[in-house]
């Protein structure tokens, strides 16, 4: 039955994939960094150069560095005024402000009960979305009292990817790619057809499979794919379908017209 299911998945994913979105681009511009983080509609431009993170905001530019913590594992910007840092290796999540200045030190390693954490992103007002690795599955975690307040059933397979919003937490793993709303509840669950990386656009998603990109319409449960130049993409990011490509040499932006 399960393989029926899969057969007929990929048919609608084949058919679906004749049409493909074409987005125009509207900007280039040189950027030296280690890993492309984001762009706001600020026009704020972050980005991790020598395990710093950098801001620039018009020809202002702030940084932060805490060496002690090891390397960044990833950051997460969706809330300009609270970006967490998280330092996977010492299970360690720094919230900034919007000048890069430290508002909280959450360190996992001292919790109760301990939280062994792979992945995090950002979830409404005080609370984070943590995937504890030692039980499997995703936690949503309010920092300021230092509870959990849902928690999603556990996983089978490894975590790849984790992506966020005010409203839905998107999970990745080898096996499915996850939608939960913030009760931890999960909305929908599809098989991962080799994709890599996640990122939230809206209600929706921009995948990475390969080195190509797709957009995934949670309304019509289309999957569309972005016809892209050839390129290398290391980082991108997507906020109101804006799409930013970072190839290790060139930031580029396009515009997504998905409507």
């Amino acid at each position: 039955m399960k393989s029926i299911v899969y057969i007929l998945y990929f048919l609608s994913f084949t058919l679906v994939a004749q049409v493909e979105i074409t987005p125009v681009l509207q900007q280039q511009d040189s950027l030296n960094a280690d890993v492309f983080v984001a762009k706001n509609n600020f026009e704020n431009t972050y980005y991790l150069k020598n395990n710093a993170l950098i801001k620039i905001k018009d020809k202002e530019t702030f940084s932060y560095s805490n060496i002690q913590l090891g390397q960044i594992t990833s950051v997460n910007t969706f809330n300009p005024l609270k970006i967490n840092v998280f330092y996977a290796n010492l299970n360690t999540v720094i919230i900034l402000d919007n000048r890069l200045a430290e508002i909280t030190k959450l360190d996992f390693n001292t919790s109760q009960p301990y939280k062994n954490i792979s992945h995090i992103t950002t979830g409404f007002d005080s609370t984070l979305w943590l995937f504890n690795q030692d039980f499997q599955y995703l936690e949503l975690y309010d920092y300021k009292t230092q509870t959990t307040r849902y928690k999603t059933i556990p996983v089978a397979s490894k975590v790849l990817d984790l992506t966020s919003n005010y409203n839905y937490c998107w999970l990745l793993t080898e096996n499915f790619l996850y939608c939960y709303n913030y009760f931890g509840s999960v909305v929908y669950k599809l098989p991962n057809l080799g994709y890599s990386s996640i990122k939230a656009a809206n209600e929706n998603l921009v995948i990475k499979k390969d080195k190509s990109l797709i957009f995934y319409n949670s309304k019509t449960k289309q999957f569309l794919p972005i016809n892209l130049p050839n390129m290398l993409i290391s980082q991108f990011f997507v906020t109101n379908q804006i799409l930013y490509i970072y190839t290790r040499k060139m930031l580029y932006q396009y515009q997504l017209k998905t409507d």
